[in-house]
């Protein structure tokens, strides 16, 4: 080798060592800012074994918080939600409350703005076709206003009768809003025939968080809008965890497998309609800049008819500061006398719940975890798998919905009072990255309702014991511990 070439290929050798160097000691500056320590260890970990693509990973990724603007968006509607709604609180008798509901109450109106508002009534729909045809049905008695929010949003034979009442209301002269998602829509099949088919029907559509750089659209492109929103003229709103589409997601691997898709949608009705609306409003105003028209505080005051329950709108995701779903969640855990009962198609639990839950059971609360025997995503899957081990030691009772079908309803309850429904998964992804909408519900006949659902769940599904599950095989149990490893990469 001649002497230059091998001075230079020295030099190039140094400097690529400092540049490592440079990279790891930044890493550790930067990484753990303001980040969980388990999320902060495996991106570390990430960069140091797998240098340049770890670096890649974090710069696409890395971030957990939506862009600056975004977020100061959100925190400007927080106050005005939090002014114009001072004192609004019309609920049933409070003497009736659990001691400690008060101060779940308060800590949601601080996260979240929105009040706990009383005299709402509200009904489940378990039925996939029959949630679509409820919804359907509320569209084509329209007279003013429809908006329509969803994460995945898209034409097909399942869906068209309700693209045609959506057209219809506009013929008639109904505002139609539609938001979706954009890159859960663009993900599944049809997604160019569905903008056009709103197109053709003079229908107003944004697309939510739109990842196009080329056009200054961009952050971190796993930040996604997954709620589900239907609210038709302020009287009647729908929310849960079903969106519009084929309940096999139009997906062969899905139809091969007879996969079917089983949800969970609340019908609202009452002042707190408007809630939802607000939440509507505001990711309306942040893909738009269109501020909304409507007074919130007037719609929440209205003079509801003599019903039951008082709920509360929460609304959560990277636009805001702390993670407002896992707090309420963690609230209502710690909270719980008698009885937790939770339903999650995605648990993949923080250690601060996994030792709420724990921690429930210890102090001799029953609890039921209803999660699917099978998996549509593997690797939230495995990952899910992977606490099953710890909470059957708890005392958890698991029962594991039988196949084909995927159980994606996301809800729980808390003893005989409390229950909550939404499109919040019990998972980090839910907690961090996603926004998500969930109704906390307090009143008896709502919570006899949710026990019935969760009676028909225990029927169709079979109980998961400890000496089952430790029969697993061993390439099992790794599959599952490694990607439970990457659940913390947020």
């Amino acid at each position: 080798m001649e002497p230059g070439l091998s001075q230079t290929t020295l030099v190039v050798g140094v400097l690529l060592l400092i540049l490592d160097l440079i990279v790891r000691v930044i890493a550790v500056i930067v990484v753990p800012r303001n980040r969980r320590p388990t999320a902060g260890m495996a991106w570390l970990l990430a960069i140091f074994f797998i240098p340049y693509l770890g670096v890649l990973f974090f710069v696409l990724i890395g971030n957990p918080k939506l862009p600056k603007h975004r977020r100061e968006k959100q925190a400007e509607v927080d106050r005005y939600i939090r002014e114009s709604t001072h004192g609004v609180e019309r609920v049933s008798d409070s003497s009736a409350w659990p001691s400690w509901f008060e101060g779940v109450v308060r800590l949601n109106r601080n996260l979240g703005s929105m009040p706990l508002i009383g005299q709402n009534s509200a009904s489940l729909i378990g039925d996939y076709a029959g949630s679509l045809a409820a919804m359907t049905d509320a569209i084509r008695d329209a007279k003013r206003y429809v908006h329509v929010e969803f994460y995945i949003f898209a034409l097909d034979a399942t869906t068209e009768p309700f693209f045609e009442a959506l057209g219809d209301a506009v013929a008639r002269g109904v505002e139609v809003r539609v938001l979706l998602d954009h890159i859960a829509s663009r993900r599944v099949s049809g997604y160019r025939k569905t903008l056009a088919r709103l197109d053709a029907m003079h229908v107003r559509w944004e697309l939510m968080l739109p990842v196009k750089p080329l056009k200054g659209q961009y952050q971190r492109p796993d930040l996604r809008n997954h709620r589900k929103i239907l609210v038709v003229d302020g009287e009647v709103g729908f929310m849960g965890s079903q969106n519009v589409i084929d309940r096999s997601y139009n997906k062969r691997s899905n139809q091969r497998r007879g996969l079917k898709w089983k949800e969970l949608v609340a019908r609202v009705e009452g002042p707190i309609v408007a809630g939802l609306d607000a939440i509507f409003a505001t990711d309306w105003y942040l893909e738009t800049g269109e501020e909304p028209t409507r007074d919130l505080a007037e719609s929440l005051t209205q003079p509801g008819e003599a019903q039951d329950l008082d709920c509360q709108v929460v609304p959560s995701g990277p636009g805001f500061r702390s993670e407002n779903n896992l707090k309420l969640f963690l609230a209502l855990l710690y909270a719980a006398q008698e009885r937790i009962i939770i339903t999650s198609p995605y648990f993949v639990p923080d250690e601060a719940m996994l030792y709420a839950i724990s921690g429930a059971t210890q102090r001799g609360i029953h609890v039921e975890l209803f999660v699917s025997e099978i998996g549509d995503q593997a690797l939230v899957y495995h990952a899910q798998r992977s606490y099953y081990e710890a909470l059957l030691r708890a005392g958890v009772k698991i029962y594991m919905y039988k196949a084909p079908y995927i159980l994606h309803a996301k809800h729980f309850t808390i003893d005989e009072d409390v229950a909550v429904i939404g499109s919040s998964n019990m998972d980090i992804r839910s907690f961090e990255l996603n926004m998500e909408v969930s109704l906390l519900v307090r009143g008896r006949s709502f919570v006899r309702e949710m026990r019935a659902v969760e009676d028909g769940y225990r029927r169709d599904s079979r109980e998961l014991t400890l000496d089952e599950w430790l029969k697993q095989p061993l390439g099992a149990t790794v599959l599952d511990n490694l990607a439970r490893l990457t659940s913390a990469l947020q």
